[in-house]
């Protein structure tokens, strides 16, 4: 075994691959961008060398730099983790012929799975089941669009180059087929600096499966069971479970052979994933293989009790393998949500800024917690938006649903928009408990995921009593610290001359200012919110959370504090206000209008209209890539282009004016 390690990666992968090192007597050494010079991986690791700036162009992708790192730090082998290099097969020739390990499969067997239509052919050839499609090497629009005629639509077109949702577009008809076909060429450039893609037929109602298979030097192959990654959104998964809910034991089995056949046809070893896509009727057709080890891994550990990383640091290290597929048990079900920062109301649009609060339920053998950020760090946009990866366990799948549930009531997080809300409501969705969902179920079931909490009474109560709790406390540090700690005027009552003791606070929601009358009383107060008038008494229990009786019920909560606003959460909901400032008046906000801006930070790579131009509503507009992702910006009703203030290649911060627009 190796005694130093490096890890070519960043965030949560290269914190999770840190500990099983760690774990086995294994030294650490990290790499980082000028971004993460603070990241959570760089003060884990026993060592940490700087690759370059921000971009992963001029860090994380830098073979050279990498491989000098690893040089001067003795390293005697490289961890990939996931994303960056960890599917570049001239990477993993480079460290072979620095005498380096690479933690991962030989540069052949990558190659052969790195071209999707390649790997379909091989897997056609060695008998695993493939869907229909066009796999040819002639990519001339015409070629293309004549061979979607003959497929059929609906259909999807892929980067035959890579994964991840990026390159990919579903067309629903021929007339849409040429601008998804561009943007699917632009998106697999820009991911993978190859825009070939492959056609295949779409598969009405489609599961997600995949298997998680293991082999080593000698020859030996295992499967460790299926993984049901059903639940995305944008073609990206949002949460996988183990194992797959609904499959018949004669399934499972015969997927898992059809596995193991895949990875014995192209001389693997190490982990990898392969991928499967099960239709309506259960049929199962090869996907793509991932050379690496996959986001969702943790379920798979969480069934089998077997760590991944340390099977793959001991296979790389010339063992065998631990276990035969005989003695490889699965015990209970798994569940993983992953937390993003994204905002679902606007499609999942990637998110950035600083995590001012980030807090999880305590971990525990049925809740594990992969976070690569620490509170106060900053989600950057030069990288993948994951915050964390939340992963519960339980006896059977109803009980790893209320598990999860659990477990995402539980997390804080403020700062920046996530996706934290949805996946409340996903945990709790009926149809995701009952196992019945695809890979289409989020873009079906959209309205009722994305759902705008309701303001009412109980809400403007929590916050204020919030509001009145925390100045109580204060007021008795400011007391306790002043030279008359007994005045009155320490005391926050309320008090009036020639008047019952109250005050006024207002927040704003949606738009709206909300007025909330208190009236102090002997024990309590008297709140009057949205017209109705409650009996309240709270306080704060040991971990800071407000307590509060609203006429005789008892309710916890979280209020949270963010950049001038105030996020309540209960157990059903969580509501985010404005604090209005007495002393500002309303009308010194004004709404911006007659403007595209930018949505989130990101390089603009289309242009679409000019000055002058008359558009239709839903017209595109702009087209900008954040996050490795395009996002098309449509015009927001008819009118007229004004100025158009940016052009291609330049990059533009949340908030900049792209162009402006008059509305007909």
């Amino acid at each position: 075994m190796f005694d130093k390690l490096l890890i070519a990666n960043r965030g949560e992968i290269a914190c999770r691959i840190i500990r099983s090192a760690r774990a086995m007597g294994v030294r650490t050494v990290a790499v980082y961008s000028e971004a993460d010079a603070s990241a959570l991986h760089v003060s884990m690791a026993d060592e940490a060398y700087l690759l370059g700036g921000a971009a992963a162009a001029d860090s994380y992708l830098r073979i050279d730099r990498i491989l000098e790192a690893a040089r001067r730090s003795g390293a005697g082998a490289i961890h990939p983790g996931y994303g960056f290099l960890s599917e570049n097969a001239d990477f993993a020739e480079a460290c072979a012929e620095s005498n380096i390990v690479f933690v991962g499969p030989p540069a052949a067997a990558i190659r052969a799975m790195g071209s999707k239509a390649e790997a379909k052919r091989l897997m056609a050839d060695a008998g695993v089941p493939v869907v229909p499609g066009y796999l040819g090497a002639s990519q001339d629009a015409a070629e293309l669009e004549s061979r979607a005629a003959e497929i059929g639509y609906p259909l999807m077109i892929k980067a035959s180059a890579g994964g991840g949702g990026k390159g990919m577009r579903q067309v629903a008809r021929a007339s849409e087929f040429a601008s998804a076909l561009a943007a699917a060429r632009r998106e697999a450039m820009a991911a993978f600096g190859d825009d070939h893609v492959l056609l295949e037929r779409y598969v009405q109602y489609p599961r997600h499966i995949e298997v998680q298979v293991f082999a080593d030097n000698e020859g030996n192959v295992v499967h460790l069971f299926e993984r049901d990654c059903s639940m995305q959104r944008r073609h990206q998964k949002v949460l996988e479970e183990a194992p797959a809910p609904g499959f018949s034991d004669a399934t499972r089995t015969r997927m898992g052979a059809a596995a193991c056949e895949a990875a014995r046809a192209i001389g693997y070893r190490g982990a990898g994933t392969v991928e499967f896509i099960v239709d309506g009727a259960g049929e199962f057709f090869f996907m793509e293989m991932n050379t690496r080890l996959q986001v969702e891994h943790p379920v798979t550990e969480m069934i089998t009790g077997i760590d991944l990383v340390e099977w793959q640091l001991q296979v790389a290290a010339g063992n065998p393998l631990p276990l035969d597929q005989a003695e490889i048990r699965g015990d209970g079900h798994a569940i993983e949500v992953r937390l993003y920062a994204e905002d679902p109301a606007r499609d999942f649009l990637p998110a950035a800024g600083t995590l001012s609060r980030l807090r999880f339920p305590p971990r525990s053998d049925t809740l594990r917690i992969d976070c690569g950020v620490r509170e106060g760090d900053v989600v950057s946009v030069h990288y993948d938006p994951m915050i964390a990866k939340i992963i519960v366990w339980d006896r059977d799948r109803d009980g790893a649903c209320r598990r999860l549930l659990q477990a995402v009531q539980q997390t804080q997080l403020t700062g920046l928009t996530s996706n934290l809300d949805f996946l409340v409501t996903l945990a709790a969705n009926a149809d995701f408990r009952s196992g019945n969902y695809d890979t289409g179920f989020i873009a079906r079931n959209r309205d009722s995921l994305i759902v705008k909490p309701d303001l009412d009474g109980n809400v403007l109560c929590l916050a204020a009593l919030h509001t009145l709790t925390e100045r109580k406390a204060q007021a008795a540090t400011q007391a306790r610290a002043s030279a008359d700690p007994y005045s009155p005027w320490q005391v926050c009552d309320g008090w009036r001359l020639n008047d019952t003791g109250h005050e006024e606070l207002s927040f704003s929601f949606d738009g709206d200012q909300h007025d909330v009358i208190v009236r102090y009383l002997a024990s309590g107060f008297e709140i009057v919110a949205d017209g109705r008038s409650y009996l309240a008494e709270a306080y704060r229990d040991e971990d800071g959370g407000l307590v509060a009786t609203l006429d005789g019920l008892r309710t916890r909560a979280s209020v949270l504090p963010d950049d001038g606003e105030l996020l309540i959460v209960t157990p059903d909901r969580s509501v985010r206000l404005g604090l209005i400032d007495p002393m500002l008046s309303a009308g010194d906000i004004e709404p911006g209008a007659g403007s595209v801006t930018a949505p989130m930070p990101g390089k603009i790579v289309q242009v679409l209209v000019a000055q002058g131009d008359v558009v239709e509503k839903n017209q595109p507009l702009v087209v900008l890539e954040a996050m490795k992702m395009e996002h098309t910006l449509l015009a927001p009703a008819a009118g007229t282009i004004g100025t158009v203030h940016h052009a291609v290649e330049d990059t533009v911060e949340e908030g900049w004016e792209l162009l402006h627009f008059e509305p007909s």
